[in-house]
C-alpha cells in the first residue's frame, strides 16, 4: 500500500497526550545544514535538559565556522564536519537534525536511519512523492524516531481548534481554505553566473539536483523558488496549514487535484515557482482551497497565513496567533480570538527528545508518516499546476491517471546519486 494511502492515522489525528523532557539521560545532537532552521531547530532542542550539541555538518564553511564560534562562547564545542556521512559515522552522535535545502532531504535522512541515527528533519520532508515513499521506508525499516518540522502540531491553539471543528458546532462544512500570503516575498532580481564564495562546497551543495553554474539566487534560502531544489510555497507553506486542512476534515486522499496560477506579480524575475497560485482538491462532499501570493499580506479574514473551515452555522480560522470562530448570522455563537499561549518549536523538539528516550514512536506529535502525507499531498497541488491538468490519484496503485503527472512522481537525480531503494 502507498504512504498516501496508509498514512490515514496520522494524517486525520493528533496523540491525545504527550509528555515533555519526562527523562533526563544525555541525548548527544549533529545538525546537518547549519543555517536557517536547521540553526533554530537546535537552539530550541539545547533548551531541553540532557541534551547535548556534539556535531555541525554544513558544505559552507562560512556558516558551519560562524555556528561553531556562536557555539563556543556558550561553552559548547562540537566536532565539525564537511560531509553527513563521516558525522553519521561518529558514534558519539544519538540523533540528527536535518536543516538542508529539500532536495538533500532523502539522502540525510536515509543515511542517517542506515546509521542508527533517530531524525529531526526539517520540512517539507521530501521534495517527490517517490522521495517521501522511500524516507518512510528507512524510517520504519531501521526503527528509528523521526519527527518532521511541523512544529504547529504541538501547539495547544490549534489542538484545541481541531477540537472544536470536530465537536459538529460548525455544521456541516463544505469548504476549507488554506493560504500563505507573504508580503516580506519580494521579487528576486536577475543575477549573473558567477563563481561559488569561498569556502563552499558547490559539488556537494549540488548533490542530486542538475548541474549548473553557482548563482546567488539558487543558493542559501532562495534556493526553495527553484525546481531543482524545492516546491515554492505550494510545499513551503502549504505542509503547514493544509495539514491542519486534512486533521480538521479526517481526510487523506483527494478524488482530484487542479491548480491554475503562475508569475503574475513578478513575471520577469528570477523564480521558477509561481508566485500566485490556487489550488483545489475534491473530497466526496467538501473542497479543500489553496492559495498563497508573494509580495502581499492581504489574505482571507485578514490573516497573511491560515486555514479556515466553512460550516453552516460559522467558520473556524486558525493561524499561528490563535483561532476564532465567525457566526453565520445567529446561528451560532461566535468565539473571541483564542490567543497562543506557548512556543510551538520548543514543544516540538522537546517532543522529539521525549520519544528518542522513551523509544514510544507513536507519541511523536509529527511522525514521518504525518510528513510525508502532507508533503505529498502538497506535490499533488505542484504537480497539477505543473502540467496543467485536473489529475487523479490512484491510492493502491500510487499513481496518477495521467502519464504526464507520473513523469513528476519522482525528483530527477544527477551526478551519479539515485533515489534510494529500501
Amino acid at each position: 500500500m502507498t504512504t498516501l494511502a496508509a498514512a490515514v492515522g496520522a494524517a486525520s489525528a493528533l496523540p491525545r497526550t504527550f509528555s515533555i523532557g519526562s527523562h533526563q539521560q544525555a541525548v548527544r545532537v549533529g545538525l546537518i545544514g547549519t543555517n536557517g532552521m536547521g540553526w533554530a531547530n537546535l537552539n530550541a532542542m539545547l533548551k531541553v535538559p540532557g541534551v547535548q550539541c556534539v556535531a555541525l555538518c554544513d558544505v559552507d564553511a562560512n556558516v558551519l565556522n560562524k555556528r561553531a564560534e556562536e557555539l563556543k562562547a556558550r561553552s559548547i564545542t562540537p566536532k565539525l564536519y564537511a560531509k553527513h556521512e563521516d558525522l553519521l559515522a561518529d558514534p558519539n552522535v544519538d540523533a540528527v537534525i536535518i536543516g538542508t535545502p529539500d532536495h538533500w532531504h532523502c539522502l540525510h535522512l536515509v543515511d542517517a536511519c542506515a546509521a542508527g541515527k533517530d531524525v529531526y528533519v526539517e520540512k517539507p520532508l521530501g521534495n517527490s512523492i517517490a522521495e517521501c515513499n522511500a524516507m518512510v521506508a528507512a524510517a520504519q525499516k531501521y526503527g528509528r524516531a523521526v519527527q518532521v518540522g511541523q512544529w504547529q502540531r504541538s501547539q495547544q491553539h490549534f489542538r484545541d481548534a481541531m477540537d472544536f471543528v470536530h465537536s459538529g458546532k460548525l455544521g456541516k462544512i463544505r469548504l476549507v481554505k488554506a493560504w500563505a500570503y507573504q508580503g516580506w516575498m519580494k521579487s528576486i532580481p536577475v543575477k549573473p553566473d558567477g563563481p561559488a564564495p569561498e569556502g563552499v562546497d558547490y559539488t556537494r551543495w549540488l548533490g542530486p539536483a542538475r548541474q549548473r553554474p553557482f548563482n546567488p539566487n539558487r543558493f542559501h534560502f532562495e534556493f526553495r523558488w527553484f525546481w531543482d531544489y524545492a516546491g515554492g510555497l505550494m510545499t513551503d507553506w502549504g505542509v503547514h496549514m493544509l495539514d491542519f486542512a486534512l486533521i480538521g476534515m479526517k481526510a487523506t486522499t483527494p478524488k482530484s487535484i487542479m491548480a491554475t496560477g503562475g508569475k503574475f506579480a513578478y513575471p520577469d524575475d528570477a523564480a521558477e515557482t509561481p508566485d500566485t497560485l490556487t489550488t483545489v482538491y475534491e473530497f466526496d462532499d467538501f473542497t479543500v482551497q489553496w492559495e498563497h501570493a508573494n509580495g502581499i499580506d492581504g489574505g482571507p479574514y485578514g490573516r497573511n497565513h491560515g486555514t479556515a473551515f466553512i460550516g453552516n452555522y460559522g467558520t473556524l480560522v486558525v493561524d499561528r496567533s490563535g483561532w476564532e470562530v465567525i457566526p453565520e448570522g445567529d446561528r451560532m455563537e461566535p468565539v473571541s480570538l483564542q490567543k497562543s499561549q506557548d512556543n510551538g518549536l520548543e514543544k516540538h523538539t522537546a517532543n522529539f527528545i521525549d520519544v528518542v528516550r522513551s523509544r514510544k514512536l507513536e507519541a511523536l506529535n509529527a511522525p514521518i508518516t504525518a510528513g510525508a502525507h502532507i508533503a505529498i499531498f502538497s506535490q499533488m497541488g505542484n504537480i497539477a499546476y505543473r502540467t496543467g491538468e485536473k489529475v487523479y490519484w490512484d491510492a493502491q496503485k500510487g499513481r496518477f491517471s495521467s502519464d504526464s503527472a507520473n513523469k513528476l512522481l519522482a525528483a530527477e537525480y544527477h551526478n551519479g546519486y539515485k533515489i534510494p531503494k529500501v
